[in-house]
């Protein structure tokens, strides 16, 4: 089997996916794409901390800003579909929705207005969940009241665990480089274990990801997860981080978008904090409607390293960054909104 994979390495056009909305960003940017024609396909994977945000939580989102909340999060997410609205539609509606750049900012805000509850929706990866857990802990030492976090954080492994187990026909992984200066490399290990993946955990410069490239190709019949981000990345991570994650959040079932329901990828908070849980402080139901999306839209299986934006038919047409129909094109992130801005 290595000898055939040598072979591949050298006479077929390998499939790589870079799972990180920054990669993706840099693999057009710098026209890597076109460098490695022939040699190289690069695929976008489900690196996007908000497209893969499902339209159920958005739902859930527009009815607490409904029902008189403070709603408070990352710019990106205020303009992803859900199935009824957007949090930009209630935003031009007259709700009360904030865009801020760190949850230490939400806190503020609910220190200056104490009338008013302010919800925090945490979105992200391992990246951003260490500051999120920091507030909370800030919140309860600090006694406010009119604070609380509706956590939709997600965990990279078990995404591309479950990404392989669809039977995803892929030769390597590009890593993502913010993710594992969190988690380390260790979380990673099992995909070369379980299904024979070549992956590297890669920095941030087109150089890195060139190198990456490399070193996957390299590396095709020796399955195995090697740091090129070194100056940033250690096998075990940070473990400082890491605490502050075990300390407020514990694992829990969360809903993808493309993916449906994954056991344990999502990041619920502790009993201990249940105060700052809006879930639990707060419960609402939602209204869903079951098509939340036009049927035309290829962003689940652009997510899922399908197709490439430019395979979607609604790409450029009825599609576009001021008039997106699905959340690849909403994010800075997205694939879709990167491609319309540097081509494929």
């Amino acid at each position: 089997m290595g000898t055939n994979q040598v072979l591949r390495s050298v006479n077929t056009e390998l499939k790589i996916m870079e799972v990180c909305g920054t990669h993706s960003e840099v693999v057009s940017k710098y026209a890597l794409r076109q460098f490695y024609t022939g040699r190289v396909k690069l695929v976008s994977g489900p690196g996007c901390p908000v497209c893969v945000i499902a339209s159920e939580d958005i739902d859930l989102i527009i009815e607490y800003a409904r029902c008189g909340f403070t709603i408070v999060t990352f710019g990106d997410l205020i303009r992803i579909p859900g199935t009824v609205s957007s949090l930009a539609v209630e935003l031009a509606h007259g709700k009360s929705i904030k865009v801020v750049y760190s949850p230490l900012d939400a806190l503020a805000m609910a220190k200056d207005n104490p009338s008013n509850q302010v919800i925090f929706v945490a979105v992200g990866f391992e990246t951003t969940a260490p500051l999120v857990a920091l507030t909370i802990m800030k919140a309860k030492k600090e006694g406010i009241k009119n604070f609380s976090v509706l956590s939709l954080h997600r965990t990279m492994p078990q995404i591309l665990r479950t990404l392989f187990q669809t039977g995803v026909n892929l030769d390597g992984l590009i890593l993502p480089g913010h993710v594992c200066t969190i988690t380390g490399s260790k979380p990673f290990e099992f995909l070369a274990r379980d299904f024979g993946i070549t992956a590297v955990i890669s920095g941030f410069a087109p150089e890195d990801i060139m190198e990456s490239i490399e070193i996957i190709r390299e590396n095709l019949h020796r399955p195995s997860i090697y740091i090129q981000y070194k100056r940033a990345v250690s096998t075990s991570g940070n473990m400082v981080a890491q605490e502050a994650i075990k300390k407020v959040f514990k694992p829990c079932d969360a809903l993808w978008r493309a993916f449906g329901l994954i056991k344990d990828s999502g990041l619920a908070i502790k009993e201990a904090w249940s105060f700052f849980d809006a879930r639990k402080r707060w419960p609402i139901k939602p209204i869903h409607h079951k098509q939340a999306l036009n049927k035309k839209c290829s962003c689940e299986d652009i997510m899922k390293g399908i197709l490439t934006p430019l395979e979607c038919p609604l790409f450029r047409t009825f599609c576009r960054p001021e008039s997106p129909i699905g959340p690849c094109m909403v994010s800075s992130e997205g694939s879709c909104a990167i491609y319309y801005k540097y081509g494929g």
